[in-house]
């Protein structure tokens, strides 16, 4: 039976999640701090334009936040505003954020003093993903709590698995950051080398993504490299900002993470080079020649 839920980011990625769970017949009300996109959303969806979080929370059996980084989920889960003081004892309260395992621990601590359940839930899948209905959600959590909230996030996801306790879900998006980032600095000089020496790329591609090199990157991203498109996709922006997590989480921890922090520094000097918003891909564009396609 579907339940009543709320939804807070209508992002790029929060604003077709929640319409997954429009169409999946959850009776739903939404808020984002840019009220038109919210008014945007209700004319594509059914459901409900809140005018504040806890207005949103309010009845609901499940909220889920999916905002920026961890300042913007505390703006919208305390405070008299906040989602967290209206949720009622035995509601769940589900940050799909990327942000720190600290901020994760937090907040299932005062959701704990509340007797609301608290779920991190970072994704992966990107925009097209999201769109899709087809994410990856890493769950940190209660197991009861985790339950209760994922036959709902079924309705935007392909995979929604619990790693261990609240944190373990971004820690889980942070291994997920750093295998990325890795792989698409490697595809990005295996592609150039390949140009270098003269191969047809389309035809390498078609040939090594069969064999051991392939990969998701390699299968969504290698035709766009070699042609040079990176208006689309997930910003450089957001990478070194899920990267910045990362190498402090590292910090902590005491992980050393060579690749990772030299990678995050090339993504820098794209940001430098006015690719902020470009896909995650144009790593590539630094190794080529200026005017190359």
């Amino acid at each position: 039976m579907p339940n009543d839920v709320a939804f807070i980011g209508l992002g790029v990625m929060g604003y077709p999640m929640a319409g997954h769970l429009a169409a999946s017949g959850h009776q739903i009300a939404v808020f984002n701090r840019t009220a038109s996109v919210a008014q945007r959303w209700s004319g594509d969806h059914s459901g409900r334009v809140a005018a504040t979080p806890a207005d949103a929370a309010s009845g609901a059996e499940i909220v889920f936040m999916c905002v920026g980084a961890d300042d913007d989920v505390r703006a919208v889960a305390y405070g008299d505003d906040g989602a967290l003081g209206a949720m009622s004892e035995g509601s769940v309260l589900v940050d799909h954020t990327t942000a720190s395992a600290d901020l994760a621990r937090e907040l299932a601590a005062a959701c704990a003093e509340r007797g609301v359940g608290f779920v991190d839930a970072p994704v992966s899948g990107g925009e097209a993903g999201a769109q899709g209905g087809m994410l990856t959600v890493m769950c940190g959590g209660d197991g009861g709590d985790f339950e209760r909230a994922r036959p709902a996030m079924d309705a935007y996801a392909r995979a929604v698995t619990l790693v261990g306790p609240a944190g373990s879900g971004q820690l889980t998006k942070m291994v997920n950051q750093i295998c990325i980032a890795g792989l698409v600095q490697a595809l990005s000089e295996g592609l150039e080398f390949g140009r270098r020496a003269g191969l047809d790329l389309d035809a390498v591609l078609e040939t090594i993504s069969k064999g051991a090199a392939g990969s998701w990157q390699m299968s969504n991203r290698g035709t766009t490299m070699t042609a040079g498109e990176f208006d689309f996709g997930f910003a450089v922006d957001w990478m070194r900002k899920d990267l910045g997590i990362v190498l402090a989480e590292a910090q902590r921890n005491g992980a050393f993470l060579p690749v990772t922090s030299l990678v995050d520094q090339f993504y820098k000097r794209v940001q430098e080079l006015g690719g902020g918003r470009w896909d995650t891909s144009s790593l590539i564009t630094l190794l080529r020649p200026p005017g190359s396609p």
